[in-house]
């Protein structure tokens, strides 16, 4: 649950304190990993705190999901051992046989996974829609829509979402919006305070910042829904361990600061690219010609440290544009300190390949680190070749 102590607390002060408090019986200042699978009780049903077993509860993930709550301004947050299984907790919620979702064309090959191979062997039906068009999300609803996915800015093809329109869509509609905000982070973007209902994220990613850990979460402002939640993720089991939890807690304290120089790097590179004679087509909300930099400015603190690119000489030229960086660590995943670089068709998403979410084959993305920026500027340069 959250804590309401935090609630009128800056964000930068929320991701230090929330959750955070010192130890009762030390006064630790961190909260201490509780490596614990069970918890002696005072008589049959006697709790300590409400705390029987660690699949049910455990303290340091219990200091985790206040945080979590508290930075995305959300009445209950939850804590998973991975983002998919944060996703996979929510959609089985959330959703029956005979439902049907609308997922965005842009989306993360992971998640476009499990709807295509997982979700839709249980009966649940989904189809696509451009979600930064309200008209094609309108066009792609049914009766049975109980729940419209979005992530903005989408992965791997940063697209922007306007997130209260759709959201203003979905009620209409009866159904849930949710919003992946892996790629912006708590401290750039609000989701809840948009209209979402629940908000999903990577943990692994900007949270943990350190690519050091996996992890998911859920949050939520319904408390009612927050309930829910929680009884699946209970019965379902996939938490996050506590060293994990306490790993992202660690994370989430430099939050702000890392996103801002994430975000600063990610403007050199991105402005970079667009003078680069063998880039055709440079993808980063922050530029003024990209499509959804209006709504981007508008929902978000800044544009975030993920860029796309596309290049001459197609798959073959971008394929040797990420085998020649050497900065730039070529890599899955993203978000860490440090700056990666990958082939979407072949990497992240080539789940997707055949289906209407195929990224272009000549598209690289690049997570932008924290290192200095002239660096990382040289080795795109001698990279791209």
């Amino acid at each position: 649950m959250s804590d309401d102590s935090h609630e009128h607390q800056s964000f930068e002060t929320r991701a230090i304190h929330a959750g955070n408090t010192a130890d009762p019986l030390t006064g630790a200042v961190v909260p201490p990993i509780y490596q614990v699978s069970t918890y002696k009780q005072d008589g049959v049903g006697g709790l300590r705190g409400g705390y029987e077993y660690s699949r049910s509860a455990n303290p340091t993930r219990t200091a985790l999901e206040e945080n979590l709550a508290a930075l995305e301004g959300g009445r209950r947050g939850l804590a998973f051992a991975s983002g998919l299984a944060a996703e996979d907790c929510l959609l089985r919620t959330l959703l029956s046989p005979g439902d049907h979702v609308v997922i965005p064309n842009d989306a993360y090959g992971g998640t476009f996974r499990l709807f295509a191979k997982v979700v839709s062997r249980w009966g649940v039906e989904w189809s696509v829609a451009d979600t930064s068009d309200p008209d094609s999300v309108r066009a792609a609803l049914t009766p049975k829509t109980k729940v419209i996915w979005v992530e903005t800015p989408s992965n791997p093809l940063l697209g922007i979402t306007d997130i209260a329109v759709v959201a203003d869509i979905a009620r209409t509609a009866g159904a849930k919006l949710v919003v992946d905000n892996t790629f912006a982070s708590p401290y750039l973007q609000q989701p809840l305070a948009l209209g979402a209902d629940v908000v999903v994220h990577s943990l692994t990613k900007y949270m943990g910042g350190h690519s050091d850990v996996v992890g998911g979460a859920l949050v939520t402002g319904d408390a009612a829904l927050g309930e829910e939640l929680a009884y699946h993720q209970n019965a379902m089991g996939a938490v996050a361990g506590p060293f994990d939890s306490w790993i992202v807690l660690r994370g989430i304290k430099t939050l702000a600061v890392r996103m801002d120089r994430h975000a600063e790097n990610a403007a050199k590179v991105a402005e970079m690219l667009t003078r680069h004679p063998k880039v055709t087509q440079v993808l980063y909300p922050g530029l003024p010609e990209h499509p959804g930099h209006d709504i981007a400015a508008k929902q978000m603190r800044n544009f975030g440290g993920m860029i796309s690119f596309r290049v001459t000489g197609g798959e073959e030229a971008a394929v040797e544009v990420c085998n020649r960086a050497k900065l730039f660590t070529l890599g899955e995943s993203l978000g860490g300190v440090e700056s990666l670089i990958e082939h979407p068709g072949r990497m992240t998403h080539a789940s997707a390949a055949g289906s209407a979410l195929e990224v272009p084959a000549d598209l690289v993305r690049l997570s932008v680190g924290i290192e200095n920026a002239d660096d990382l500027l040289a080795d795109l340069t001698q990279a791209l070749g």
